[in-house]
């Protein structure tokens, strides 16, 4: 797992499997967190199989970002893994992208950055 800032938003690059309910990802959630990093990305192109713990991993990461008003997005979810979101409902709970770019700017605070002044 590494992360690095691309403008305001964080973007962690993920690699493996996201099982066994490991708490490495909401560890670096709440490090995030610490550091007022709320706009998050989650790259999962290096990610090969996602079991219902690395599911769970998800919804925590999703929940801990939303309390503090931040969000989290999803960065190259393969076909399987965004078949399991859907299948699970989870779907429509993530933001899902297939470009870097347009999940970056996706961010509200990004919109508002570089909207126009009247």
């Amino acid at each position: 797992m590494t992360e690095r800032l691309v403008g305001t938003v964080t973007v962690v690059d993920l690699d493996g499997a996201m099982t066994d309910g490991t708490d490495q990802l909401a560890d670096k959630i709440n490090s995030l967190l610490v550091s007022r990093q709320t706009s998050v990305v989650l790259n999962l192109a290096g990610i090969h199989y996602i079991d219902s713990e690395g599911l769970g991993q998800l919804v925590t990461c999703h929940s801990l970002l939303a309390k503090t008003g931040g969000r989290l997005k999803l960065l190259h979810v393969g076909a399987r893994h965004l078949r399991l979101l859907s299948i699970t409902g989870l779907l429509s709970v993530f933001e899902t992208f297939e470009s870097e770019d347009d999940a970056v700017r996706s961010f509200p605070e990004l919109l508002a950055e570089s909207s126009p002044q009247s």
